[in-house]
């Protein structure tokens, strides 16, 4: 069960402490309480833990703090929607909302390779009105000879170009916990010109103990990657996990199904699931074309396959695309065959956002 306060109830309120007091001595229940900031208002949400089949909803809806009670179901008890379309969804984090209604482009490099090239990639996106990019310091290869990325090192490249070109969101990957004292450290010592979002790579969806650590801590969001031969079910799961922790600003990210069915595609594109994940949870929903569709190889009509696998998923509702590009792919040290050039970056963009715009008429024609 989840009893919903008031928006902006004080912790140090009377009603806080008398709604606590009457929660935490039910009998078999335990009490857990998570904080939602919102853009505008913070939320609190309590949670009852425990045999709550007995207990009185409209007893608990009387608690002077309390606005509403939700019977939640077993599966993704924090992050589920459990069919209460009134929950927040989303997050807003170093000024750049997250939700399930708008769209967010992190294009940038697979793996960081240059200082030059970190640099033209957000010069490139700065020109173009963008605030978000991927840069991979970190790099889990299935070949143990194959480049693992620049780590630490690489850090402050990044970092000092985000702040120069106004780049607010670095999604980057993290393969260990140490990885985020890492990144930690070093934006502190730059005086954090930028932010970072904590990325789980697909082979770690169900690294259970890198995510409690991922999750342990408040500061950074996270993009968790579905997981590449699992169903989607234990992927949403995955990200509970994140949340059970305490951080529950969790984007889920579809980057395709490994399987040779998608051949000649490197993943079979599930891009079907964007509307499936908002349904089921209060996620807003990544698309990772790149990874799914693998290479920048064009269609008939003159669009790369990679762009049509990105229209699916944005008229289909995506709120965030994850998508590799590269000053010169031919010397990307990862993943270079399926990056688009920066001279595509203008039409990607008008694309997506010509893509974003009909779904939200096609959403205007169910609207009433």
């Amino acid at each position: 069960m989840l009893a919903i306060l008031h928006p902006d109830t004080p912790l140090d309120s009377h009603d806080y402490r008398q709604t606590m007091d009457f929660l935490e001595n039910l009998p078999g229940v335990s009490v857990k309480v998570h904080e939602v900031q919102g853009r505008k208002q913070k939320l609190t949400e309590v949670y009852l833990l425990g045999d709550t089949k007995s207990l009185n909803q409209e007893e608990i809806e009387a608690l002077p703090a309390v606005e509403r009670v939700i019977r939640i179901s077993d599966d993704y008890r924090i992050l589920g929607r459990h069919r209460d379309d009134r929950r927040h969804t989303g997050f807003t984090y170093n000024g750049v909302p997250f939700d399930q209604d708008n769209l967010n482009v992190f294009a940038g490099l697979c793996a960081v390779d240059t200082e030059r090239h970190v640099d033209a990639m957000m010069a490139a996106l700065a020109a173009h009105g963008q605030h978000c990019t991927r840069m991979g310091a970190y790099k889990p290869r299935t070949n143990p000879y194959s480049f693992q990325g620049y780590g630490a090192r690489s850090l402050p490249w990044v970092f000092e170009a985000a702040g120069r070109h106004d780049i607010r969101v670095v999604a980057m990957e993290v393969t260990h916990e140490s990885h985020i004292e890492e990144i930690d450290t070093c934006l502190e010592r730059l005086g954090r010109p930028t932010g970072v979002m904590l990325q789980v790579g697909t082979r770690n969806t169900q690294n259970f103990e890198l995510l409690k650590a991922i999750g342990r801590q408040r500061e950074y969001p996270v993009l968790l990657k579905r997981g590449f031969g699992i169903t989607l079910n234990e992927s949403l799961n995955a990200a509970e996990y994140l949340a059970s922790e305490g951080n529950a600003n969790v984007i889920f990210c579809l980057r395709g199904m490994k399987t040779e069915l998608g051949h000649p595609h490197r993943n079979m594109v599930d891009f079907a699931h964007v509307p499936t994940v908002k349904r089921l949870t209060r996620m807003p929903v990544c698309i990772d074309p790149s990874h799914s569709v693998g290479n920048r190889d064009a269609a008939p009509d003159g669009i790369p396959e990679l762009v049509h696998a990105t229209a699916q998923g944005v008229v289909a509702g995506a709120n965030m695309v994850l998508v590799d590009f590269h000053p010169h792919p031919e010397k990307a040290l990862v993943d270079g065959p399926q990056a688009l050039t920066l001279s595509e970056l203008p039409r990607f963009l008008e694309d997506v956002r010509l893509c974003h715009d009909t779904w939200r008429q096609r959403q205007a024609i169910y609207s009433g």
